[in-house]
This record gives C-alpha cells, sequence and structure tokens, in this order.
C-alpha cells in the first residue's frame, strides 16, 4: 500500500479508531492501529510477533486486529464494495464483453477454503474434503478483479452449491432484488438473452447462472462454449490468486476463533479492493499459487430446461459469425 493510500485510509478510520486516554494508560494512537493490522495482515506475522515487535500485550494486539478489522468493513464496505446498480451491472459486462469476449456476464463467481486451526468442540463441522479445517469464501468478481460480492463464514464441510444457495447472493437472486438489468441483445445479433453470472460444474444453471457442459465426449459446439467460459471464469480465480498474494495472512492457518478469522477475511476483501482502485495492478501478486483451496465438485444442482436453451443459445452464438473468436478452434 502506498503512503497517499495508507493516509487516505487512516482518514477514514480515524474517527471510529479513536479512543481517551485513561488514568492507567494512555491510548494507543489510530496511527498505530492501523499500522499493526496492516503488518499482521501483508506479512503473515502472529500475535506473538505483534507483541515483541510493538512491545504490546499478545491480546492488546489480538483486539487491536480485530477492532480495525471491523472497523474497515463497516467504514469502507459501501465504498469498495457497492451493492451494483443496474448501470453498474451493464458496465461489468462490458468488461466482460470487452476482456474475455463474453457476453452479458455479470461476474465470475467461485467459492475458497480459507485454511484455520480446527475450532474448539466444532467436531467435523470445519474439516473439509482435503481434510484440513476451513472456512468457506464465496466471491464474485468483475473483469478488472475486482471483488463485487463475497460470502463468508461458510463450514469447510460445505460444498460449492452449498456455499452458494446459503448466501445473500442466492437469495437476492430468488427474490428479485439483486438489480439486475433486463435481457439484452447478444453483441452483432439480435438474439436477446438474460444477464447472468458464470461459474463451474459445481453450481446449478439456471437463468442468471451458467456453467459449463459436463461429459468427455462433447461437440465442437459445447466444447467451444466451455472455453469461452473458462476465459470469463478465470477473472475471480486470478482475483483470489491477487488477494493471497498481497495478503499472506493467507499463507498459513488462521489461529484465531472462527468470528475473528471471517472478520479478517472480510476486512482483506476490502483491502483488495482499496488498494487496486488507488495502487494499480502488481503483476507480480499473481504470480504465486494460491493457497485458497478450491471446492470440490460434489452436490452437483440439476438443470431444468429453460436454462439448457439459454447455455445453448450462448454456444450457437460462439459458433457463429457475430460471436466466434478466431482462436477459439485452436483452444479447444
Amino acid at each position: 500500500m502506498s503512503i497517499p493510500s495508507f493516509d487516505e485510509l487512516l482518514s477514514q478510520l480515524r474517527e471510529p479508531l479513536t479512543k481517551r486516554d485513561t488514568n492507567m494508560r494512555d491510548a494507543i494512537p489510530p496511527e498505530e492501529m492501523l499500522v499493526i493490522t496492516l503488518r499482521y495482515l501483508a506479512s503473515g506475522c502472529s500475535l506473538k510477533d505483534l507483541h515483541y515487535n510493538f512491545r504490546i500485550g499478545r491480546s492488546t494486539a489480538g483486539e487491536i486486529v480485530r477492532k480495525v478489522c471491523q472497523t474497515i468493513w463497516e467504514t469502507m464496505k459501501k465504498q469498495c464494495l457497492p451493492t451494483p446498480t443496474d448501470e453498474a451491472w451493464v458496465a461489468i459486462a462490458a468488461g466482460f464483453w470487452g476482456r474475455a469476449n463474453f457476453p452479458n456476464c455479470l461476474g465470475a463467481v467461485d467459492g475458497k477454503h480459507v485454511r484455520i486451526v480446527k475450532p474448539l468442540h466444532s467436531g467435523s463441522l470445519y474439516q473439509n474434503y482435503k481434510h484440513f479445517f476451513s472456512i468457506g469464501l464465496l466471491a464474485v468478481a468483475d473483469a478488472n478483479y475486482n471483488f463485487v460480492y463475497v460470502d463468508v463464514g461458510s463450514y469447510g464441510k460445505d460444498s460449492d452449491s452449498t456455499l452458494f444457495r446459503n448466501s445473500t447472493l442466492w437469495d437476492e437472486l430468488e427474490s428479485g432484488t439483486l438489480h439486475i438489468p433486463r435481457p439484452a441483445p447478444l453483441p452483432g445479433s439480435d438474439v436477446v438473452v438474460p444477464y447472468a453470472f458464470v461459474g463451474d460444474e459445481a453450481f446449478g444453471l439456471s437463468t442468471h447462472l451458467l456453467r459449463p457442459y459436463s461429459g468427455t465426449h462433447l461437440t465442437v459446439r459445447k466444447r467451444v462454449f466451455n472455453y469461452r467460459l473458462s476465459r470469463a471464469r478465470r477473472y475471480v480465480e486470478c482475483s483470489f490468486g491477487i488477494l493471497t498474494n498481497k495478503w499472506r495472512i493467507f499463507h498459513r492457518p488462521l489461529d484465531v476463533n472462527v468470528d475473528f478469522c471471517v472478520d479478517i477475511v472480510k476486512c482483506c476483501c476490502i483491502l483488495h479492493n482499496y488498494v487496486r482502485a488507488r495502487d494499480g495492478f502488481n503483476f507480480a501478486d499473481t504470480l504465486t499459487v494460491t493457497v485458497l483451496d478450491e471446492y470440490a465438485n460434489h452436490d452437483i444442482i440439476a438443470v431444468n430446461r429453460h436454462s439448457n436453451r439459454f447455455r445453448d443459445a450462448l454456444a450457437n452464438y460462439f459458433t457463429s459469425d457475430a460471436g466466434q473468436v478466431p482462436w477459439q478452434l485452436g483452444s479447444i
């Protein structure tokens, strides 16, 4: 994070982080609280390391980090992770068409496991299919590698589809309160299709969520569709990679209680968008393989006929003169 970005962030956090001095001790200033938290998140050091480096108690270090993480989420969420309007969704879709050649795309959705130390008395609730303990992170990313939506804190045992169906995103999709634009014609075509998110095989095919065709012996048309979908999906995968390599707290299991873990992940997602908006994109952030683990493709949701027709319409478009790209046949 650059110095101007730090100063701007501090100016927005100063008031809620400021505490009064007491007769027992002087309050820790907001500047130091923010530095302590950013050191913890960016370096991946332990609370014990903060205790030695800043000469504060370990419990005090934990209280500071959690307070700052909560304050960043509460103060910066509307600015860095706002609920998109109709116009914002259309702009996101334009980004995917321009960068990934995928039309009417509202964002790429995926779920990841965030490693944690086993919570006390939790049994196997947080143990995932890879036999380590985790909480779930469901995210939607745009074509600029920014997060549009995040949902944090599900049990590690949950599948991608369960994570999605238990999220507020699913609730808003089902209730029609997500402000999704009306269906629009595909570029260069008079075929009108809905706007939709793109996901992998673990997600259910629906009017507003597309997934690849399954199977091994697919036609060229279906293989082209899967390739084009994968190009759009990579933006959320790269976003996870940038997140975990910028904030190295994710390079080890989080060794705090589950609620604290959730605060850390939500804060880092806000800081991801904040830093990218002000300091740009550092390609080196994507060079290290992400340490967030993929969800398994279990518990796959059934496909309905209407959604299948929607996907077929896109598959036909991608092999038409209006929708094809020159290199697609060589990439499948």
